[in-house]
């Protein structure tokens, strides 16, 4: 297991590296620059805010400086909201977007594993086909339309709950966007777990555990359900990160103060070090999803040897 951890952190950290150098080359290779504004800066001033955050050097130079500060732990200051660094950014969006993430992820687990296990246990029947179909909708229908249907439906005719806004981590607040979030994730879980369900079952073991006698219920939760999620876990690694920094959508329509706005806002105003500070958080989000995938592997297969 040490030997795992080891291989896997020495291999992430060369994949950051490449994904901080790839966003650095990209960003600087785009037209124009953070300072760039259709009213023209006097040119002292102009060299003097490019001399204080080190745009006039070399992109070399800028590069290997921004290596150094990456090193420390410092993603740098951020050139659209001034007097602020991306660590304090990525500190005030990112518990949003694990609030609300993690929510989503764990909603979408629970009910759309439910609901293919239980369409896979009757495969042909109405217990199936009306899942599978409400599945499909929930595929087809994008968030930014779920989202409004929601806050129209929960908040302006029913007055449950808030249309938006966030208020220090309120149930209420969360509630609509976290729903928001899982369905489409819940919709995916749900036929992947049918379709890997429904492949297993037809396995030699489970068709000696049936010759024992046991029912289809005890078979698929006995013997079906560590094979069955095997599929899962593979489409949970991206999912993960994918979920945990929220939807950019969400958070536009429900006025979240995400890392995903600010993702667009500085992507936008060409803010170099915040665009490169989240694509990192991306990508390390990304590898920490993938670490938790292998170890689900080595729990629902023992065949899965980590330290090898």
């Amino acid at each position: 297991m040490a030997r795992f951890l080891l291989r896997r952190l020495l291999s992430a950290l060369p994949t950051l590296l490449v994904i901080a150098t790839l966003a650095f080359a990209l960003l600087h290779l785009t037209p124009g620059g953070p300072f760039d504004s259709d009213r023209t800066l006097v040119a002292q001033i102009q060299r003097a805010i490019e001399a204080r955050y080190h745009l006039d050097e070399p992109v070399w130079r800028q590069y290997l400086r921004y290596l150094n500060d990456l090193a420390h732990g410092d993603l740098g200051p951020s050139f659209t909201y001034r007097d602020t660094s991306v660590n304090q950014i990525i500190a005030q969006g990112l518990p949003i977007d694990l609030a609300i993430g993690g929510c989503a992820i764990g909603f979408a687990l629970l009910v759309g594993g439910a609901i293919g296990l239980g369409a896979a246990s009757r495969p042909g029947s109405l217990r199936d086909r009306l899942p599978m179909t409400l599945a499909m909708i929930g595929i087809s229908v994008p968030s930014f339309v779920i989202a409004p249907l929601l806050i129209l439906i929960f908040a302006m005719r029913l007055h449950w709950l808030p249309s938006g806004d966030w208020v220090g981590g309120s149930w209420r607040h969360l509630l609509l966007p976290s729903l928001a979030l899982a369905l489409p994730y819940t919709a995916f879980i749900a036929r992947i777990v049918r379709a890997s369900a429904l492949d297993v079952m037809g396995n030699a073991h489970i068709r000696t555990a049936r010759a024992k006698g046991l029912g289809d219920t005890a078979v698929l939760l006995r013997h079906a359900l560590r094979p069955t999620l095997m599929p899962l876990v593979s489409y949970l690694g991206p999912a993960l990160a994918s979920v945990l920094t929220g939807s950019i959508v969400i958070e536009q329509v429900f006025g979240l103060p995400g890392v995903g706005r600010f993702f667009i806002g500085g992507a936008l105003n060409r803010d170099y070090t915040l665009v490169m500070g989240l694509t990192l958080l991306y990508g390390a989000l990304i590898i920490v999803g993938n670490f938790v995938v292998d170890l689900c592997y080595a729990w629902l297969d023992p065949r899965v040897r980590l330290n090898r």
